[in-house]
């Protein structure tokens, strides 16, 4: 279901930006979640388009949020983490979940959205032999015609295989700006990109390329470096990733809780420089989404 606002902008074809609910909800302390939600949907509006913030309340899924709705998926503890398996139970148990990169790109290209802006994507995880732990985030992608402005994939994961797990998916990437993919808290994570990008009008030439080729509805990345002034410092980046890599291997955490708390790991032992990153990282992540937004709907 989309917001009035949303809805009336997506049929007279005016520009619109879906933004993911899981960073307001687990992504960052309250409550200053709240206000960087604010921030990000103003950040949208400032660029000429309208903000699409994407979660499940009550079972409902909501692409558009009101005020109201917004603040609710900042303050709830109940909130739940949504990707695109979980939002059919969500709907049928009537709970209420903030939703990932591939639940956000799901119900956002559903409801008829083309420019999705976040962080960081999912990818393929470190030691992925072993364990075989892999983002549900590149196989929806892989499938859903969306472009996804983002600072790359989070550099806790493996950043070489997931390049090369999106060009089997045959899953676009765009570096804008840039002949090298961002590392997340990173300008650079040290491997190249196929394809540069110099404004958002070339990138609404690539989408309407996507359309006129046709063949299979996968995603265009539009990789998007954190400006220079604000990534990590880099050794202080390395030191700490091997240091929460270690704790991990102590630790014996698995699974699902992997990512979490290597986050939460780097923002503690950097003293918040990591966080600070990705905001910075967010911030103009959406900032582009919303000019790629304006050009796709002048194109068409």
């Amino acid at each position: 279901m989309t917001s009035a606002e949303v809805g009336d902008a997506l049929r007279r074809r005016e520009p619109v930006v879906a933004l993911e609910s899981t960073i307001i909800a687990h992504g960052l302390p309250r409550p200053r979640n709240l206000l960087v939600a604010r921030e990000l949907e103003a950040v949208v509006r400032k660029a000429g388009a309208v903000p699409a913030t994407v979660a499940v309340i009550d079972g409902v899924p909501r692409v558009g949020l009101t005020e109201g709705e917004v603040e609710r998926v900042a303050t709830d503890p109940d909130m739940r983490k949504l990707g695109f398996r979980d939002l059919a139970p969500a709907m049928a148990a009537g709970v209420s979940g903030a939703t990932t990169v591939s639940g956000t790109a799901f119900l956002a290209a559903r409801a008829g959205i083309r420019v999705f802006g976040t962080g960081g994507l999912g990818g393929v995880h470190r030691g992925w032999t072993d364990v075989q732990d892999e983002s549900a985030d590149l196989a929806l992608l892989a499938r859903t015609r969306i472009t996804v402005v983002c600072a790359g994939v989070k550099s806790i994961l493996d950043v070489p295989a997931t390049l090369q797990r999106l060009e089997t998916l045959g899953v676009g990437v765009l570096g804008f700006g840039t002949d090298r993919f961002p590392g997340f808290y990173l300008t650079d994570s040290g491997e190249p990109v196929d394809w540069t990008v110099r404004d958002a009008r070339e990138v609404a030439a690539v989408m309407r390329g996507q359309d006129t080729l046709g063949g299979h509805d996968s995603a265009l990345i539009v990789a998007n470096p954190v400006p220079p002034e604000h990534e990590l410092d880099r050794a202080l980046h390395d030191r700490v990733l091997a240091e929460a890599l270690a704790a991990v291997e102590r630790e014996g955490v698995t699974g699902q809780a992997i990512t979490p708390y290597l986050l939460a790991y780097l923002t503690e032992h950097t003293q918040g420089a990591s966080l600070e990153a990705n905001l910075a990282a967010v911030r103009g992540n959406v900032a582009l989404a919303g000019d790629i937004a304006v050009a796709w709907s002048q194109q068409r």
